[in-house]
């Protein structure tokens, strides 16, 4: 990541400072507090998750007690969770490693920030059987975990096979699906969490979780940062968690193949991940609908009388103040 010159720095301190004058409304009131988290995720391929995990972190709602990571490379994802973690201060949190497959290194979009990173040396424990732990923690709670979910699931459908019971003790809050909307407002689409894994998101919405939480695309997929939530962020250099997500969206920015990330000293990237971490805590700024849901084999999620019943935020009571919301959380400002 460049360095801001000084006279940059003082500019944004002049910046940050105008930013979060009182005029900004605080945060939704939350759910009673703190609620234990498992936070899983496929951090390392899209900016999103890291932003994510940033926000959990600064969320007193949320007890974060697991960051389970799921698919492709887990070893090089629990990198990139542990160097975000240990920066933040949290290596109390365990890593637990998810259901492993190939990955490219062109697909692994932090690489460069973690290349270096040794896994090893990370102060928390890092769990090879990432299913197990997950049971474990979910089983022996004296209260109700919610599982926020940012990625595909077949580590989620690997622990309800090897514990039936996990799901009855257990909240699933997702960033999955397309039901009336797709990518950039078009169509729907077979949403990227949901195509990677069909039969194990399948699985996972037929168990019989204490509650079904969803943002699709329908919400989550219109959210970003930009103008002066985002540069607030951005300037927020003595920050070491906010400059972290900087620094890996730096990396990730001339990385990154599904799109030209060449705006990201402007604006963020899609924040989908934010809104499922969101709706952990909160659901003031969104309409739901109970909603049933059959996931296709080729990775659609539509309504279908026959298919399990979801608590799904298909709509933004306000999207503007959700945007502020998370600027303001991020920033520590509640």
């Amino acid at each position: 990541m460049r360095r801001f010159p000084f006279i940059r720095v003082i500019a944004c301190a002049i910046l940050l400072t105008s930013w979060l004058s009182p005029v900004f409304a605080a945060p939704p009131a939350g759910a009673k507090l703190p609620i234990p988290v498992v936070f899983h995720t496929d951090i390392g391929t899209d900016i999103d998750d890291t932003w994510a995990l940033a926000q959990l972190l600064r969320s007193p709602e949320l007890d974060l007690k697991l960051v389970l990571v799921d698919t492709n490379d887990t070893r090089y994802r629990a990198k990139v969770a542990a160097r975000l973690l240990e920066i933040a201060g949290r290596t109390d949190v365990p890593i637990g490693l998810g259901v492993a497959s190939p990955m490219r290194e062109q697909e692994q979009n932090q690489l460069p920030w973690v290349r270096d990173y040794d896994l090893t040396a990370y102060r928390g424990r890092v769990l090879d059987d990432g299913v197990g732990a997950l049971i474990e923690l979910v089983m022996n709670s004296p209260e109700p975990v919610s599982v926020v979910s940012v990625g595909a699931v077949p580590a989620l459908a690997r622990a309800i096979e090897r514990e039936p019971k996990l799901a009855s003790r257990a909240r699933f809050v997702g960033m999955h699906g397309s039901v009336d909307i797709g990518y950039g407002g078009g169509p729907v689409v077979a949403e990227a969490n949901v195509k990677v894994d069909p039969a194990a998101l399948r699985a996972v919405l037929a168990a019989p979780w204490q509650d079904v939480l969803l943002t699709p695309l329908d919400t989550c997929g219109n959210v970003d940062l930009d103008g002066a939530n985002y540069h607030a962020v951005w300037c927020a250099t003595a920050d070491p968690l906010l400059r972290a997500v900087i620094e890996g969206y730096c990396v990730f920015a001339p990385r990154v193949t599904w799109m030209k990330c060449d705006f990201f000293t402007q604006r963020s990237t899609t924040l989908f991940d934010c809104v499922a971490v969101y709706l952990a805590y909160s659901e003031d700024l969104v309409e739901t609908e109970t909603v049933r849901i059959k996931v296709t084999d080729d990775g659609f999620t539509v309504r279908d009388p026959a298919g399990p019943s979801a608590r799904v935020a298909l709509r933004w009571k306000d999207h503007a103040g959700f945007e502020s919301h998370l600027a303001h959380r991020l920033l520590q400002q509640r």
